[in-house]
């Protein structure tokens, strides 16, 4: 079972966002479903207007989420966040002056003491990093439970933007979650959406915080991987030990008059693996000169990775 809470809020009285809405909406219909349109997350949006956040509702929706044994317990935040002398909040629309909204400290405890086997907390406001390291502590050493993972729109220290009526952050994660950061096996991590984000965000711009405490893969989307698994597997049907070289002649070219359809169709294995970058042709820049050269063709690092879970059968 997986659950997760997505919450945006445009309406604060005097100091109006535009893009949190948005945000969340775009966040909740893309965990809503895999690539596949098969059910992921069963999703609780709230947003505002609509409905109103107050402190003590949202502190509420967290415990809620964070309580039982779900397999994964995720919570999205899009709104106004603010670090004071107590530490990190996310503000809530009621807030005032020495009670602005939810305590970062205390959502982290929550997730820490949640049963869930994976909580996933992506927060898309200022300040954001700062979740993760209690202020009591009086330290920046994050306390994260096994199975909690962060992903924050910038350091503690930082703002977060919107452009356009979206959040940057937020676009580079759904972005990443439409397929930009899958893997060949078509699964999307926590992990592979820091990547893909931190790839896009320059060194002038915000940076985004990545704090995880893991012992295991956690897909949080999948989309049609772009080669098949059945396909992956003949990795080592094709390349017997990964240092081997995987012989080439015109018989492999369909276009060929001694063209041989089950070399044809080896090819064509080996032409989906060079698209992804498993696997190169030798001294040759394509593998069509390659095969009419009687070349030959290899694996390359990636392609010795995929190689090796195929062999030790974990794909």
């Amino acid at each position: 079972m997986r659950k997760a809470l997505v919450v945006g809020i445009n309406d604060y009285p005097n100091a109006p966002l535009r893009g949190c809405v948005n945000d969340a909406v775009a966040i909740s219909n893309i965990f809503a479903t895999h690539g596949d349109g098969a059910p992921n997350f069963g999703i609780k949006l709230i947003t505002s207007p609509g409905e109103a956040v107050t402190r003590s509702r949202l502190r509420g929706e967290i415990e809620t989420l964070f309580s039982g044994d779900p397999d994964i317990a995720l919570l999205y935040f899009s709104g106004h966040g603010l670090i004071t002398s107590l530490g990190g909040f996310i503000v809530t629309t009621d807030f005032k002056k020495y009670d602005e909204g939810v305590s970062m400290d205390d959502i982290l405890n929550l997730a820490n003491h949640s049963k869930a086997k994976d909580k996933i907390i992506i927060l898309d406001c200022c300040h954001s990093g700062a979740f993760g390291s209690p202020t009591i502590t009086g330290s920046n050493v994050a306390q994260l439970s096994e199975g909690l993972s962060v992903l924050t729109a910038s350091r503690d220290s930082e703002s977060a933007l919107e452009i356009n009526g979206c959040g940057v952050f937020t676009a580079l994660v759904v972005s990443a979650l439409q397929g930009g950061a899958a893997d060949l096996r078509g699964h999307i991590t926590p992990g592979g959406i820091y990547a893909y984000v931190d790839q896009a965000l320059g060194p002038w711009d915000q940076r985004p915080i990545f704090k995880t405490n893991v012992t295991r893969f956690t897909s949080l989307r999948t989309i049609t991987p772009p080669v098949s698994h059945a396909t992956l597997r003949k990795l080592i049907e094709y390349f017997p030990r990964p240092q081997d070289e995987h012989k080439l002649d015109p018989s492999y070219e369909f276009t060929e008059p001694t063209a041989d359809p089950k070399r044809v169709a080896i090819m064509k294995d080996l032409q989906r693996f060079v698209s992804v970058g498993l696997v190169v042709p030798v001294n040759e820049e394509h593998m069509y000169f390659a095969a009419m050269n009687s070349k030959s063709c290899r694996l390359t690092a990636v392609g010795f990775q995929y190689w090796r879970l195929v062999k030790e059968k974990h794909l």
